[in-house]
Parts: structure tokens; sequence; C-alpha cells
């Protein structure tokens, strides 16, 4: 998986070509994320107790991640991140424009 919550992405195609955000949450099983002002639909709501209230909701909904491209902090660059080890053997990702530890 090359993206995480919290990452920044691009949106590579669809009507939002072109849209930063912040990812929020991920489903690696269904190779979904859900990015932050991307993707928005609209949802009628019916209320369903006394006192809720009804209307037009507005909602982010998942975007498959082959839409998606990781943006270096640094080089504020669209990467996919290569992966590195340090010498305890952890795994962390490493942007392959700039080569910074992300």
């Amino acid at each position: 998986m090359h993206i995480k919550t919290n990452d920044t992405v691009i949106v590579l195609s669809g009507r939002d070509k072109g849209k930063q955000g912040k990812v929020l949450s991920v489903d690696p099983e269904g190779r979904k994320a859900i990015v932050e002002g991307v993707n928005i639909a609209k949802r009628h709501k019916k209320p369903r107790k006394e006192g809720e209230p009804g209307g037009i909701i507005t909602m982010e909904t998942p975007i498959y991640f082959s839409k998606l491209m990781r943006v270096c902090p640094k080089c504020d660059k669209p990467t996919k991140p290569a992966y590195d080890f340090e010498d305890d053997g952890k795994k962390f990702r490493v942007c392959k424009k700039c080569g910074v530890k992300i």
C-alpha cells in the first residue's frame, strides 16, 4: 500500500483531477481511500426519529488508490514512494524525486 492515513495526495484522473487533499481513512481490502474535499457526493437523508433533521448532506466517498498519488512534503511533487531499510531492519518510505525520508 503506497497510501496511508494523513498522507497528502493528488487525484490523477476523474472529475476531481488535479485536486489535492489529506487522506482521512483507508480501506486496504477494497483498495480505496477517503480524501478530504475530493469525490464529493450528495445524499438525501430522511429524518428517522422525531426532531432529527433531514435534508441534503454532502460527504466524501471512497476513491480507488490507482487514481491517487502521494505528494512529497519537501519537493511538493507527486511521487510513488520507494522503500528502504534502516540499520535495525525497520522499513521506511523515500521520495523517488528528491530522496527524502517520508
